[in-house]
């Protein structure tokens, strides 16, 4: 079975690549994470200082995220999709600062290093995805 994209006019397989690389790899990470987090609330509720619930949703969310961004991977205005998901990025990279620095969460210590891992990670993510952003520019 192949997948069919539509790129704009103008736009070369290899132009996009970089940044459908991206973004697929952000959706994978992130319905991957949510996944476990999912699978494992209690206990890594338990080890990170949140409730049961709280991490299941979280964990559901990333799922659902995961999902909703590689299928938009696929889509021909990928440039939008693109600077979306950087705006995106950027503004949950700024929350995860604000909620760590204010200590709005009963986090521990491990759930502090988690937070600061997956921001880690999106950060360098995102940094891809601004490359791609950029190619098509």
């Amino acid at each position: 079975m192949t997948a069919i994209t539509h790129r704009p006019a103008g736009v070369t397989p290899t132009q996009d690549q970089l940044l459908r690389f991206a973004l697929r790899a952000d959706a994978t990470l992130c319905a991957g994470l949510g996944l476990f987090v999912a699978v494992a609330a209690d206990p890594l509720a338990r080890l990170f200082g949140l409730t049961a619930t709280a991490a299941w949703i979280g964990g559901a969310g990333l799922v659902a995220y995961g999902a909703a961004l590689y299928s938009a991977a696929r889509l021909g205005g990928i440039r939008r999709v693109g600077v979306a998901v950087l705006v995106g990025n950027a503004l949950f990279t700024a929350t995860v600062a604000v909620v760590l620095a204010s200590g709005a969460l009963p986090l521990t210590r491990a759930g502090v290093a988690a937070a600061l891992a997956f921001t880690a990670a999106t950060v360098g993510l995102s940094w891809l995805q601004y490359l791609g952003v950029r190619r098509l520019a």
